[in-house]
This record gives C-alpha cells, sequence and structure tokens, in this order.
C-alpha cells in the first residue's frame, strides 16, 4: 500500500512542475503591462522602473520562474499587484467558499446521479432506464446561468424560502450558510448528477452481465445483495474516477455560478485577477488548482486499493 502510494507521488511531483512551467509561460506570453496601472496616470519611466526593479520583472525569465518556483515551494505565491495582499492569504480567504459549495454539490450529484445510474442499468430497455436517461440529458443540455435564474425567481423571488444570492459563513450561522448555499449546490450538482449517472449506468451494465453476478443469482442471493454487493461494488471503481474529477471540476469550473449567485469564492477571485491582469494571483489559483486535481487523483487511486481486493494482492 505504501509502495503504490509512493509511485503514485512520484508521478505526481513531475507532473507539479511541468505545470508550473505551463502556468508561469503562459502568462509572459499575454499582452499588456500590468505595471501600467500600478504606475498611475502620468506613467512616470521612472516609477516604472522601480516597479518592475520591486517586482524582479527585469531579470531573465529563467530566473524569474525559479525565483517563483522557490518562493512557492515555502507557500509563498506571491504579492497581488492589486491590493497589496499576499495571494496565499487571498486564496485562504476565498478557498473554503468554495470549497463548500463543491462538496454541497457534489452531495446533490452523488445521491441523485448513483441510483439513477444503478437503477437504469437494473432496468436497462425500460420505461425507468429510457426516463433516466431522459432526466440525464436535460441536466447536461440545461444551461447553468439560466437554471440558476429560473431558481431565483421561483424560489426566492415568488417562493420567498430561501435567499436568493450571498454567502454566510458556517462560523457565524451554519443553517443560514447551508441555505444560502443550497440554490447554487443544486444548480451544479444536477449537471454533474447527469454525467455521473451515465458513467454508474454504463459501469453497471458492464458489471451485471459478468460471471460472478450469475453465478450470486444461482446460488440463491436476493438482487438486492446481487445489484449492491456484488455489481455496484465491482463497478466502483470509473465511478471514484469520475467523483474524484468532478469535485475537481467543480472547484475550477464554479466562476458563473459563482457570479450568479453572487458568492465571493475562488471564482470571483480568478475573474477579478484576470480583468486586472493581476498575474500573481492568477498564476497561485491555477496553481492550486492544478495540484487539487492532483491530490483528488492520489486520493481516487487510494479508495481503488482499499476498494479492490486484487489491486491490494498486486
Amino acid at each position: 500500500m505504501l509502495s503504490f502510494f509512493l509511485r503514485r507521488l512520484l508521478i505526481a511531483i513531475p507532473t507539479i512542475f511541468l505545470i508550473s512551467i505551463f502556468v508561469f509561460g503562459l502568462q509572459k506570453l499575454l499582452p499588456g503591462d500590468p505595471l501600467l496601472v500600478l504606475a498611475g496616470e502620468e506613467r512616470d519611466p521612472a516609477v516604472l522602473e522601480f516597479l518592475r526593479e520591486k517586482y524582479r520583472l527585469n531579470d531573465p525569465i529563467p530566473v524569474q520562474y525559479m525565483t517563483w518556483a522557490g518562493n512557492a515551494l515555502r507557500g509563498d505565491l506571491g504579492i497581488s499587484l492589486r491590493t497589496n495582499q499576499p495571494v496565499t492569504e487571498l486564496i485562504a480567504q476565498k478557498l473554503p467558499v468554495t470549497l463548500q459549495l463543491a462538496m454541497m454539490s457534489l452531495i446533490f450529484a452523488v445521491v441523485i446521479g448513483v441510483p439513477a445510474g444503478i437503477l437504469s442499468a437494473y432496468r436497462k430497455g425500460t420505461m425507468v432506464d429510457w426516463v433516466a436517461n431522459v432526466v440525464a440529458l436535460s441536466g447536461l443540455s440545461i444551461p447553468n446561468f439560466w437554471l440558476g435564474i429560473m431558481l431565483i425567481l421561483l424560489v426566492s423571488v415568488k417562493w420567498q424560502l430561501l435567499p436568493a444570492s450571498g454567502y454566510v459563513p458556517p462560523g457565524e450561522d451554519l443553517w443560514l450558510s447551508i441555505k444560502t448555499m443550497l440554490m447554487p449546490a443544486f444548480v451544479l450538482g444536477t449537471a454533474l448528477a447527469a454525467t455521473l449517472m451515465r458513467h454508474t449506468r454504463s459501469a453497471m451494465l458492464g458489471v451485471l452481465t459478468s460471471d460472478y453476478v450469475r453465478t450470486a443469482r444461482a446460488k440463491g442471493l436476493s438482487e438486492r445483495k446481487v445489484v449492491l454487493k456484488h455489481a455496484f461494488r465491482n463497478a466502483l471503481t470509473p465511478i471514484v474516477t469520475m467523483t474524484a474529477l468532478l469535485f475537481g471540476e467543480l472547484v475550477a469550473g464554479a466562476v458563473l455560478t459563482e457570479q450568479i449567485f453572487t458568492i465571493p469564492g475562488f471564482g470571483k477571485l480568478v475573474v477579478d485577477a484576470v480583468f486586472n491582469r493581476d498575474y500573481a494571483v492568477v498564476q497561485g489559483i491555477v496553481l492550486v488548482t492544478a495540484v487539487g486535481f492532483i491530490v483528488m487523483n492520489l486520493l481516487a487511486d487510494m479508495a481503488y486499493v482499499l476498494l479492490n481486493p486484487r489491486l491490494r494482492e498486486a
């Protein structure tokens, strides 16, 4: 188990290194000079030169990368050009908000998508299967921004059941925090539930026709035990993979939903940083997001070993 984890970790290290080069290099290819905004309206050449020296932009690009990467290894992702705050501090403020939204969305996706996929595979070719596929296709087709606006109009404006927007930290009021996150989490979760349902159905269809499932039925086991204990357990590997990838996608891709529901999370921070050409913030966010994806894949690999005895033996 430990050797398996170490092997996967050794693969992750060069991946993070290549991602850091990619992130840093793309920022250098972007047009424009972010220091022009900081220099003021007059854009005094002396001020610009001072700022370039301060942020070490006169150094050769390889030297700039080594300085940035070395600081990142120590947990220092630089200083925001707009707010003059440490990037790690900005990320620490916004990341918990997006993580809460991602966790609640993933709960919706798993609770809806996995049972629907199991039922659709078990009832293949029936009306239940047809309805599940139609609902899944609808979930993939409906834009998040349209569904979010419709929920605000109906649930918040017309029925006045939930807050229309905003965010309350769980530490201040847990129940109000959950209420403010229910609608955006549902909007994100429905689209992901459709994806998860399709993958669960596909995995279950492959397992339900296997020899050991037929053997389990021949032994007289109940259909519930056959489907949930024997079939579903062996179909979990692709489902776990997809769930891990979906969680990473939620953290990185909740920009539009956060804008609609005025949630001060990662999405708003990314949008503001891109428009303001705040390169340090953009680099820090992309690097943290990429590392998050890799960590989720590592956890998924560990889950494979725990779920599949054959991998543990190997």
